[in-house]
């Protein structure tokens, strides 16, 4: 039997299909954003605010109604209030539920889990055909279902999910364990991933940070019931800096999934605000990533970074990525990042896919294989004579060699051909003539390389 809340969502989504046929480049209005690619702000969009919430819990099933454009905050806390959360947790607080899915996500879970999409049962999709369907990994709708991740909004909005959940404790104690040797550390990565083990006892949670040439920590997480004493990094204390001054520590859960929200990682520091005399004076609900965010905004568009630059007589370029490497190429992936780029930190996450069976043609992974996801969020200067664009592609290029794999979320440089050359450009090709056969929607490349060189230029 329909309820209230039933009716009330066919109203919101038939609304939303009416929007959509309306328009001439339907596009989401959204106030949030995760992606570091510029987006245009022309007036107009599809309205979608009324498409974020929870709409049920079940505790028996362990699994979430929500609509798509809830983001990970306001999930997380309608889950841990019956001991629950999501599969995956992407790392900052602002990123929605759709966004994860169709954008890809990825965290310390992951090793385990995969990605948010892979605990997705069934998902309602708005596609450019300007028709509302929902699509399961057994319905008529199963191709939509298998290609929305990584489509990046280019087939059609995600507007309400079903998702498994899983049990969760109060606390996570953390170990934090140095290495000095690159594959020592991959080695060590390997093997707690495949036996979800270390020094005997269980874990539940991995990822890592590389400070230097012989400065890497292999951050251990398991869930605990407690009672412990636990930290706070929410506000006073950074994390990051943590992990090279403690070997062991402890956290509660919603702490723990938030740990890198507070300083956006380690990036908050270009604002000054790691400076403990600057922070004691910024109000510490302002002290979230969708504040720096929004910082990094205003910047792109007044251009300061780049006037700045030009007063110096210097120019850089942004080098903003996630890669994903097979583990046995990871150290030589770092040492080739080491000399060729130079950032740090670099964080370390490694991931490998749930189910083995599934299949996800847009971004595809060797289910039987375990890779790192390297996050590196930064600028390089440029030599003389060095186009921007120089050391991403220089990225690109060490990625596909390694067997790789690259998230669209940044800045892309391919050339059209090696784009769907890696992306699957005939799988593509085939759910777009389904489910956008008017080309509605930009398609993949022009979304996520070619438009992005057009605002850039």
């Amino acid at each position: 039997m329909r309820t209230a809340a039933d009716r009330a969502y066919d109203e919101r989504t038939g609304r939303l299909a009416r929007e959509l046929r309306a328009v001439d480049t339907p596009r989401l209005a959204k106030r949030t954003s995760n992606l570091f690619r510029p987006r245009s702000r022309s007036g107009g969009g599809l309205d979608v605010r009324d498409f974020a919430g929870v709409l049920s819990v079940d505790t028996e099933r362990r699994t979430a109604d929500v609509q798509g454009m809830t983001t990970y905050e306001a999930l997380t806390d309608a889950t841990l209030r019956h001991g629950l959360m999501p599969l995956v947790v992407p790392e900052l607080k602002t990123i929605t539920i759709g966004g994860a899915v169709a954008g890809l996500g990825i965290e310390s879970s992951s090793f385990r889990n995969g990605m948010p999409h892979e605990s997705v049962l069934e998902m309602d999709v708005l596609t450019g055909a300007g028709q509302v369907v929902t699509a399961t990994p057994h319905n008529e709708h199963d191709s939509l279902f298998r290609g929305i991740p990584n489509s990046y909004g280019t087939l059609g909005y995600v507007l309400r999910l079903s998702i498994e959940l899983e049990p969760v404790a109060p606390f996570v104690r953390l170990r934090h364990v140095r290495h000095r040797d690159a594959d020592e550390y991959f080695a060590e990565v390997a093997e707690v991933c495949a036996t979800r083990r270390w020094r005997g006892g269980s874990v539940d949670f991995v990822d890592g940070t590389v400070f230097g040439r012989d400065e890497m920590y292999l951050t251990l997480g398991t869930f605990d019931h407690g009672p412990v004493a636990t930290s706070d990094y929410s506000g006073a204390r950074v994390y990051y800096r943590s992990i090279r001054e403690r070997t062991e520590d402890a956290l509660t859960v919603r702490d723990y999934l938030w740990r890198w929200d507070t300083d956006w990682f380690w990036c908050s520091r270009v604002f000054g605000v790691q400076h403990p005399a600057v922070r004691a004076l910024v109000p510490k609900r302002y002290l979230r990533s969708d504040t720096y965010w929004r910082l990094v905004d205003l910047d792109r568009r007044l251009g300061l970074s780049r006037r700045l630059d030009s007063v110096r007589g210097r120019r850089s370029e942004a080098v903003i990525q996630d890669v994903q490497i097979p583990v046995d190429r990871a150290a030589e992936f770092l040492e080739f990042f080491r000399e060729r780029i130079g950032i740090a930190p670099v964080w370390v996450c490694p991931i490998r896919e749930r189910d083995r069976a599934a299949g996800w043609p847009l971004y595809e992974l060797d289910p039987e294989v375990t890779y790192v996801n390297f996050g590196f969020w930064s600028s390089v200067r440029l030599d003389p004579g060095e186009r921007e664009g120089t050391r991403n592609r220089l990225i690109e290029a060490k990625v596909d060699e390694l067997g790789g794999r690259k998230s669209l979320y940044s800045t892309s440089f391919y050339a059209e051909d090696e784009f769907w050359r890696l992306y699957n450009g005939e799988s593509y090709r085939e759910l777009k003539r389904t489910y956008d056969p008017e080309g509605r929607f930009l398609d993949l490349f022009e979304k996520c390389v070619r438009s992005e060189r057009t605002v850039r230029r």
